[in-house]
């Protein structure tokens, strides 16, 4: 047998058959070196957004388990008073929100409308800020709101602060990444 198939094998029965401490440890840096260095690079190519995971860590968009009726009565005259009907807001992407601890995946924002959940970078907040578009003013910038906040983000939002649009959400597996920020100070 030749040097490199049993180095092959040595290294297969290390990674994948053995079961001590420093085997378990090699597999969680190789498998967190495969998310950070590769999974993550493709997700941003293929879905043209340089962010294309990210963790709700906040409870802006929260509906906090009312239905949409419900939540539109103790709601909705801010949407109507900014031209938004309840019609129209049951056409828009996460109608009934989302929850801290939800994941999103985002895709390029290549067209924005109002409505759309864009995350966006803004320079008053550490973590970047993901919130539905509730206006585009003639300058092209976007007036953002949170849906279970009174009122929108404090300053418009411009194109280059935009890092993607919200296309899907996978309930609740951002907790790990929340409960490694607690236990870790970040």
């Amino acid at each position: 047998m030749s040097k490199f198939k049993e180095y092959a094998k040595k290294t297969y029965h290390f990674l994948f058959k053995e079961d001590s401490l420093l085997s378990w440890f090699v597999n969680i840096i190789l498998a967190f070196l495969l998310v950070k260095f590769v999974i993550y690079p493709l997700l941003a190519l293929v879905l043209g957004s340089s962010l294309p995971l990210v963790a709700v860590i906040s409870g802006s968009m929260e509906h906090e388990g009312m239905d949409f009726d419900t939540w539109w009565q103790a709601n909705g005259a801010w949407y109507e008073s900014e031209g938004i009907t309840k019609e129209m807001f049951d056409t828009y992407r996460f109608t009934n929100g989302f929850d801290k601890g939800d994941v999103m995946i985002l895709v390029g924002a290549d067209t924005i409308s109002v409505g759309d959940v864009l995350v966006y970078q803004s320079s008053s907040h550490t973590y970047p800020i993901i919130h539905r578009v509730t206006y585009i003013n003639e300058d092209g910038t976007y007036l953002i709101k949170g849906d279970n906040n009174d009122i929108p983000d404090p300053s418009p939002v411009e194109e280059s602060q935009v890092l993607g649009k919200a296309l899907y959400r996978l309930p609740k597996i951002g907790w790990i990444k929340i409960w490694f920020n607690q236990l870790t100070g970040l």
